[in-house]
């Protein structure tokens, strides 16, 4: 059965790979499944047949004969289940990077998307600049836990997995703060990730729709 998953028709992030259709497109591309893609207006998002399939109005989503699913997390984890590639085949291992998929999205992801609403969205608030430093502080407090638990190693819990790929495009939304660039051993984690082929696809894909107006 075809594949086809939701992305923008004109990516806010101009192409950078943080628009979280990324994420599953790399997924996709990790376990060797070809997919087609609908593009959608902001507009389009918030119409009935969009809704039908996602109720927040938002991309990606994800739909394969009479199955269909919304949330990242939540494609991710389908793909995972259902191919090769993803997650390891030992029980505990399988638990442990299901766990990492879940401290990805609910633990480190929070504080990483509040610095972008505080920078972006309330940059000219008043009280934004006694603000900023405080949440800088919630995202740092995330990093260096991460950052002790990574060590020298490559991956989080051995082989790469999903937890791998999540953590990963979570992280890559702080390259243009200058915090990543703090903890050493997670930007030359992020940057492992982002030369695996399945990555390296993924965003030519994602990039391709958006470069005719990306600088």
């Amino acid at each position: 059965m075809t594949i086809t998953i939701t992305a923008f028709e004109r990516s806010p992030d101009g192409g950078k790979g943080l628009a979280r259709d990324t994420r599953v497109r790399w997924a996709l591309e990790e376990v060797g499944q070809p997919y087609e893609v609908r593009l959608v207006s902001f507009a389009e998002m918030k119409a009935p047949d969009h809704l039908a399939i996602h109720p927040f109005g938002q991309i990606p989503t994800y739909e394969e004969g009479s199955l269909s699913l919304f949330e990242t997390g939540s494609i991710v984890f389908h793909l995972a289940e259902q191919h090769a590639g993803l997650l390891p085949k030992d029980r505990d291992a399988r638990a442990r990077a299901i766990t990492w998929m879940f401290a990805a999205l609910n633990t480190v992801e929070p504080p990483i998307l509040e610095l972008t609403t505080a920078k972006i969205f309330e940059g000219d608030k008043p009280w934004s600049e006694e603000r900023l430093p405080l949440v800088k502080d919630r995202v740092r407090a995330r990093l260096d836990k991460l950052s002790a638990h990574l060590g020298v190693a490559d991956w989080l819990d051995g082989a790469f997995s999903a937890g791998d790929l999540l953590m990963v495009s979570v992280l890559l939304r702080l390259r243009m703060s200058g915090i990543l660039d703090e903890y050493q051993n997670l930007a030359a984690y992020v940057a492992r990730g982002e030369a695996r082929p399945a990555y390296l696809r993924a965003f030519a894909a994602q990039f391709a729709i958006n470069a005719p107006t990306s600088s």
